[in-house]
């Protein structure tokens, strides 16, 4: 079982935004789901979430971004690169719109669209860190959203205070990251 969990860590990052049927079928979907805090409920509204704001958000501006929608217990983390202030508040307009939305986390740069070299990196990174939450042992990995964007970590979830300083402290000691911001929600 915790090589399953190990392989479906590393596989995640490589197919943001793809269900977990794509991964392993029922069995890695079965697992993630009792192992996730969040009802199903929630699970399906999140997906719902990221769905409706990405397609709004690249409708509205095309090619001139690149966002990333995370949603975690209906909260969004947006992440990515906007040409300036009035985008990255009209991006953070959309994501707050979206239907069942309870707050909006605007991480948004404003800078050039990334390249896919910065990205793939980003995916490495998260996949690292991964890994390191599953090595460690502290704290069940699935419990704990990475997203990484330009080298800096993002850490989203339902957690315990230590669950929450041990993955701060894995992720800020991991290769390559320059940064760790915490977007957790404490359930004590």
């Amino acid at each position: 079982m915790r090589q399953l969990a190990i392989a479906v860590l590393l596989i995640l990052p490589l197919l943001h935004g793809c269900t977990a049927a794509l991964i392993g079928g029922a069995a890695a979907g079965g697992y993630m789901v009792a192992e996730d805090r969040r009802t199903m409920g929630t699970m399906t509204e999140d997906e719902g979430i990221e769905i409706k704001a990405a397609s709004r958000i690249g409708n509205r501006f095309k090619e001139a971004v690149h966002i990333n929608v995370t949603s975690y217990n209906r909260m969004v983390l947006l992440t990515g690169e906007v040409p300036d202030a009035a985008t990255k508040a009209g991006v953070e307009r959309i994501a707050r719109a979206v239907e069942n939305v309870r707050g909006v986390y605007n991480e948004l740069a404003i800078a050039g669209v990334s390249s896919y070299t910065v990205r793939s990196n980003d995916s490495l990174i998260t996949s690292k860190v991964k890994g390191r939450f599953v090595d460690a042992g502290k704290f069940h990995a699935l419990h704990v959203k990475v997203v990484t964007e330009n080298s800096i970590v993002y850490l989203m979830g339902l957690v315990k205070k230590q669950e929450a300083q041990d993955a701060t402290e894995i992720a800020r000691t991991t290769s390559g990251v320059q940064r760790v911001v915490r977007v957790f929600e404490y359930i004590d």
